[in-house]
């Protein structure tokens, strides 16, 4: 089985659909990978649904490396992607080109994603791929700037935002980046989006016509309890059968039923 690089993931631009997830650790990853997925982000949403933090904002270099190379050990086929979390790129390139290298050299990542669509994540990307780092851009509902947008909030959905969205994607398609995350933004922009630029664009809530669909592990598999966002389709309720199987063990082992002969040394 070869693995998947950039070029693959561009070439699916038109064609088939890239099927994306982000995973956090071996285990997970080892999952994804043999269930077939192109691209596997190790997203800085490991914030929330992992360390429980209410934003990504926390979320550090040495946790994004850490939980990176977990992920890249278990991979044989996915592309493999570590996501720059909060601070590591917006203090400057020099920044940027150093963080950015450590998710190659000690993570085992192939490309880094950086949010953003401005002159200076553009300035960022150019550095980055200049110096053969890969990049994934990220527009729409970025969740690093979640205070600056007023919450978690869909985005282009008044005819100048949308005009800014499309503008910044084709800046970051001449910035080189090889594929883009859009996020929380109308199905119609998606596929405007998707239309006006050359590289694949990978939808989270941005509509069907996107080239290809990324979801969060926890979401996708119904890892969580409450609520979850319109865009997620949980493909299974694991929360739920965890608990039960919890339970019956809490119960099995107060009743004293287990262990039982089949789970003893003699």
């Amino acid at each position: 089985m070869n693995a998947l690089t950039i070029r693959d993931i561009r070439d699916m631009k038109g064609g088939q659909k890239i099927a994306a997830v982000t995973a956090y650790d071996h285990p997970s990853a080892l999952l994804a990978d043999g269930a077939g997925m192109d691209i596997v982000l190790v997203g800085d949403s490991l914030g929330t649904v992992v360390q429980g933090h209410a934003t990504t904002l926390p979320v550090t270099m040495e946790q994004m490396i850490y939980h990176t190379a977990m992920v890249s050990r278990a991979i044989r086929r996915a592309l493999v992607v570590g996501d720059m979390p909060f601070m590591s790129y917006q203090q400057g390139t020099t920044a940027a080109l150093e963080n950015a290298g450590r998710f190659l050299t000690q993570g085992g990542a192939a490309a880094v994603k950086l949010e953003g669509g401005g002159t200076a994540a553009r300035e960022r990307i150019r550095a980055l791929v200049e110096a053969g780092i890969p990049v994934m851009g990220h527009l729409g509902l970025t969740p690093q700037s979640v205070h600056a947008m007023g919450g978690y909030r869909v985005q282009g959905r008044q005819q100048a935002d949308a005009e800014r969205i499309l503008d910044e994607a084709r800046a970051l398609e001449q910035a080189g980046v090889f594929s883009m995350i859009l996020e929380g933004i109308p199905e119609k922009l998606g596929k405007a989006v998707t239309e006006a630029v050359a590289v694949p664009t990978v939808g989270i809530g941005a509509g069907v016509h996107c080239d290809g669909q990324i979801l969060v592990w926890h979401d996708l598999l119904g890892l969580g309890e409450g609520r979850h966002p319109k865009f997620v389709k949980p493909y299974a309720h694991l929360a739920r059968t965890a608990k039960r199987a919890l339970k019956a063990y809490a119960a099995d082992v107060r009743q004293g039923a287990f262990p039982g002969p089949e789970q003893t040394y003699n």
